[in-house]
């Protein structure tokens, strides 16, 4: 005879528990007064069918037309439940029969979307909460038989609201960790000098480490995963478990780099430090996967890659060829060495990765005595793009390589020491300051510079929604004070079919070489517009007083000056763009100003602040804290010249005044200053539908004394939903002016700190896999205040343990994951 034993389905997701079986079975409660078969005839037989939803029912029939032995198993359903999208939702079904369970099983019978049960042919499914506009009932079915092929079923229901974050706000600190919210795991994955290579060494981080063409660069920045086949064999966009991730490494903390720092005997940089900082720059490509022990990069993967300065290059687009980008290298101007100062990135649909120059012109050496040797028009353009160091940012014009022929050295020296610019470098600034795509799927391909969207301190060019037959573009900023917000629109519409194409490079080319580069007029009364920066149309001719525009290759090469003549707003350091996946809306990161580039009453709608914010005694007057800003195309089409803007959100760091300061009414859960990285979750995810997660990262200095640099998660609302207001900006001098602008919804709870970073470090780089339950991130520069011996970070070392002081800091890049294995913030 079977005996009635205790028995449950339940559902939790870390935050909802719903109700399991009694602490008191069941089983208990009815062989105190009832032997089974007693049960089956009595009112009991009732109580169970109201329990378990019927499915006692046919065990009941079953018991009483056969044998009590052949009775089917005894299943339980739990209560239902409630949750929210992306969260993690366990089903667990517990059957008994004497003979013994055969066969368990999940099947889903309800709600939409179908979601992917984990399990499902086990006691115990799984699945991520999908994406919903409104609170929507999941059913599941558990049916479980034994060995005379005889089931009993219970059905549980899952109730799903919409996206909501998820986890509790960390707090500012200046701890020397990675700080992630209860519930999460930070653990780092690639650091500065890892070698990439099998037979590469250790990093020994002691400064005597070299070929760092074989290593991980320095100061991690801008990232993207790109997903992997399972056996690892080529390209996969929905893989989560192995990928490549391509990321930029910006700059140096060039201190930790050397035994003793960098040295300069005699004014002359030795060969070996030049060659050892230059390979520190660029890019990595590294595989990485998730194993049992976490995720871990590949040492020995062939699909790993170093890019970097001294890399061949190929021009494409308007300017290829053009006599303003030959050189002693590129006579003919189609070619070029490598790239620099990669800061923001971008990417296409067709899996190819945009890594964007940034601060590249500080690099060169050009003496204003060089001035005497250049035309008014030239010194005009360099003075417009900051080429004029007398030593360039690591005096690597200065070596003296043992190969006289050896050009990877007298390459950085601007100076028109020649004949003509096919013997000596002039040019060399011009050739960079571009995008360059890359295949990272291709570890033999030649990047690309695509002219076709202009030469600036380009951050970053991340794409519109890519519609099918409609033309894409790409929004840029260019990041310095008082510059500019571009966006290119190619010639050609998106035609979807291209999106898995294996001649990457060439879609690139039918998309990226051909189309329209305007820049933004941000209007006081909220609206926009996008003006074409296009040869031939007034000012942009040969007529123009300040500069004279050649061709449509000088209106690229010198986009600045094209922009400034064209009547574009300037801005507080234009930097990240991202683009809303279920919205379309574009987001636009303001780092900062000061009251040099902004006095009081040079403040605009777009750009509406000028206050104080004293850091340690001294005055940060203009907009130290910096804001976001979003526009909306006219008619959510990526080919409008017209459009709307609101500003998102504002930082504050000490005075949260909300009168003309603190005008996004933050608090301790949320306040921020100079957000620079930005982001949207993937549509692939929860993450990234319905209301998207919008990662906010921060690069300051106004506001370190209170807290490290820290990135934040919040889910936006639309353009529009604020209102007009007047702010009251002040100067040092106590004058005043008053300056209109329009501001979106107070973020509120939507808005909340996720992370803060170790000492004196930026956060900067963000992505997740596809299904938005990894992470990644990358910390740049910690401890870059420090020196070789007396290091002001010890991180990473510091995340897991308490290293020597002496430990040098390495920037790195960390998986974050939920311990529950939901989606990263939901």
């Amino acid at each position: 005879m079977h005996d009635l034993i205790d028995s449950a389905m339940a559902y939790t997701d870390g935050d909802v528990d719903t109700n399991r079986t009694l602490s008191t079975s069941l089983n208990a409660l009815v062989q105190a007064r009832y032997s089974r078969r007693d049960t089956l005839r009595s009112g009991a037989s009732a109580a169970a069918l109201a329990v378990f939803g019927g499915s006692m029912l046919a065990a009941c029939d079953d018991s009483e037309n056969g044998s009590a032995d052949s009775a089917p198993p005894v299943v339980e359903a739990g209560s239902s439940g409630e949750t929210s999208s992306g969260r993690l939702v366990t089903l667990t079904g517990t059957a008994t029969d004497d003979g013994g369970v055969a066969a368990q099983s999940f099947t889903q019978t309800g709600g939409e979307p179908v979601v992917t049960l984990s399990g499902a042919n086990t006691g115990t499914a799984t699945f991520i909460a999908p994406a919903v506009e409104e609170p929507t009932d999941f059913t599941f079915r558990y049916v479980a038989s034994d060995d005379d092929l005889q089931t009993s079923e219970a059905t549980i229901t899952v109730t799903v609201n919409p996206p909501a974050l998820g986890f509790a706000a960390v707090a500012k600190n200046r701890n020397d960790i990675v700080t992630v919210p209860e519930g999460y795991a930070a653990t780092v994955l690639y650091r500065l000098g890892d070698p990439l290579t099998a037979d590469t060494p250790d990093y020994a981080n002691d400064g005597t480490d070299t070929d760092f063409a074989n290593r991980a660069g320095d100061h991690n920045d801008a990232l993207h995963y790109y997903g992997l086949t399972a056996d690892g064999s080529g390209r996969d966009d929905s893989n989560s478990g192995r990928g490549l991730l391509v990321m930029n490494h910006e700059n140096l903390n060039i201190q930790y780099l050397h035994p003793n720092g960098p040295t300069t005997p005699g004014g002359v940089r030795p060969e070996g430090e030049a060659i050892k900082e230059i390979e520190a720059h660029g890019l990595s490509i590294v595989e990485v996967a998730a194993g049992d022990d976490g995720w871990a990069y590949d040492q020995a993967s062939g699909w790993n890659r170093r890019i970097t300065p001294n890399t061949p290059m190929v021009f494409n687009g308007p300017a290829r060829g053009s006599a303003l980008l030959r050189t002693a290298y590129s006579a003919n101007g189609a070619g070029g060495r490598g790239t620099i100062n990669n800061c923001a990135n971008g990417i296409t649909a067709w899996g190819t990765n945009l890594t964007c120059e940034e601060n590249w012109a500080g690099y060169f050496a050009r003496p204003s005595s060089d001035n005497a040797a250049r035309t008014a028009k030239e010194v005009t353009a360099l003075g417009r793009y900051g080429v004029g160091s007398a030593t360039g940012n690591y005096g690597w014009a200065s070596v003296t390589a043992s190969d006289p022929s050896n050009t990877l050295f007298r390459r950085w020296n601007a100076t028109a020491s020649g004949a003509s610019a096919a013997e000596d470098f002039r040019n060399e600034p011009n050739n960079f300051g571009w995008v360059v795509e890359i295949d990272p799927f291709d570890p033999e391909s030649t990047p690309r510079k695509r002219t076709a969207l202009g030469r600036m301190g380009h951050e970053g060019a991340w794409p519109s929604l890519f519609v099918d037959g409609v033309r894409p573009a790409w929004y840029m900023g260019d990041d310095s004070r008082r510059e500019y917000l571009y966006k290119f629109v190619s010639a050609t519409p998106w035609d979807m079919t291209d999106a898995q194409a294996t001649n990457r490079l060439a879609i690139g080319d039918k998309y990226l070489d051909d189309g329209t580069l305007y820049v933004a007029r941000f209007d006081e009364d909220g609206s926009g517009e996008w003006l074409p920066l296009v040869f031939g149309t007034a000012p942009l001719t040969g007529a123009n007083a300040a500069y004279p525009f050649a061709d449509q290759a000088d209106v690229l090469i010198h986009a600045r000056l094209a922009a400034d003549a064209i009547g574009a707003t300037p801005m507080d350091r234009p930097e990240w763009t991202a683009t809303n996946p279920a919205t379309g809306e574009m987001y636009l990161t303001l780092t900062n100003n000061n009251a040099a580039g902004r006095p009081v009453d040079g403040t605009n709608a777009a750009n509406p602040r000028h206050y104080n914010d004293p850091k340690a005694g001294s005055d940060q007057y203009g907009n130290p804290n910096g804001h976001i800003l979003r526009l909306r195309e006219a008619g959510d089409s990526s080919e409008a010249t017209r459009f709307a803007w609101d500003i998102y959100a504002f930082g504050a760091g000490r005075d949260l005044n909300p009168t003309n300061i603190n005008l996004s009414s933050l608090d301790a859960t949320n306040d921020f200053s100079s957000p620079d990285g930005l982001w949207f979750g993937r549509p692939q995810n929860a993450s990234g539908q319905v209301t998207p997660v919008l990662w906010i990262q921060t690069d300051d200095g106004a506001y370190t004394d209170v807290t490290n640099c820290m990135m934040l998660a919040a889910m936006p609302g639309t353009v529009g939903d604020g209102g007009a207001r007047t702010v009251t900006n002040m100067n040092a001098a106590g004058e005043t002016a008053q300056q209109r602008t329009f501001i979106g919804a107070a973020p509120g709870a939507s808005m909340r700190r996720f992370l803060v970073g170790p000492i004196e470090c930026e956060i900067t780089g963000v992505d997740s896999t596809p299904d938005g339950r990894t992470l990644f991130v990358n910390i740049q520069h910690p401890g870059e205040g420090g020196e070789a011996n007396a290091p002001t970070s010890n991180w990473p070392a510091s995340q897991d343990g308490s290293p020597p002081s002496t430990t040098r800091p390495r920037s790195a890049t960390v998986v974050v994951t939920k311990n529950d294995g939901g989606v990263v913030a939901l």
